[in-house]
C-alpha cells in the first residue's frame, strides 16, 4: 500500500473527522484523481516535440500520457482543428498517491527559492491547480537528457465539498502553503 494512502486511513480521516464534526469517516473528504498536463504549442509544427515531452511525462508519472488535440482552428496560431498540441495523465489510485508524495516531499523542496505553493489556487469546489515553468524539478529525469524545458499544470481533485475543507486535507498531506 502506499505510503501516504496508509497515512491518510490511519491518520488525516480521524484527524478530518475531529477538525470539521462529520457524523461519519466516510464524510471526510479525499482525493479523486490528479491530472498532470503538459501544453505543446510548438507541436503543430513539430511532432517530435511533442513526443519528447510525452515521454518526460510518462517517466515523471510512471503512466503513458494521453495525446490531446486542438478543437478548432486558429490562424494565427497556425494550428489545424484536430492537431495534437499537448498530453496528460489522470492518476488515481495507488499511483496517485505515488505522485503526491513525491511532489510534496522531493520535487516541490528542489524549487529554487521556494516559499510555498500559493493559497490563491483552490477553484471554489475544493480542488487545486498548481502550475510548473519547467519539469526538471522532478528527480526522476535525467537533465542531461532534456531536450528543451517544459512547463506543466497539476490539478488535484478532492471530494472536498469547500476550499477550506480541501485546504486542510492537502495540508495534512503535508501540502506546503504560503504563509500571509
Amino acid at each position: 500500500m502506499a505510503r501516504l494512502r496508509d497515512r491518510y486511513k490511519k491518520e488525516i480521516v480521524p484527524e478530518m473527522v475531529r477538525r470539521f464534526g462529520y457524523a461519519n469517516r466516510l464524510q471526510a473528504p479525499r482525493l479523486v484523481k490528479i491530472v498532470v498536463n503538459m501544453g505543446v504549442g510548438e507541436a503543430a509544427q513539430d511532432s517530435k516535440i511533442l513526443e519528447d515531452a510525452a515521454a518526460d511525462l510518462a517517466i515523471i508519472t510512471g503512466q503513458r500520457p494521453a495525446m490531446t488535440q486542438s478543437s478548432k482552428s486558429i490562424s494565427n496560431f497556425k494550428l489545424r482543428a484536430g492537431a495534437k498540441i499537448g498530453c496528460k495523465v489522470t492518476l488515481r489510485g495507488a499511483m496517485m498517491y505515488e505522485f503526491l508524495d513525491r511532489l510534496v516531499s522531493v520535487a516541490l523542496p528542489r524549487i529554487r527559492d521556494f516559499r510555498g505553493v500559493p493559497l490563491k489556487s483552490f477553484d471554489g469546489r475544493g480542488n487545486y491547480g498548481l502550475g510548473f515553468a519547467e519539469q526538471s524539478i522532478f528527480p526522476e529525469l535525467d537533465l542531461d537528457k532534456i531536450k528543451r524545458p517544459q512547463g506543466m499544470d497539476i490539478v488535484i481533485v478532492t471530494s472536498a465539498k469547500t476550499d477550506e475543507e480541501a485546504k486542510a486535507l492537502l495540508t495534512l498531506f503535508g501540502m506546503p502553503f504560503a504563509q500571509r
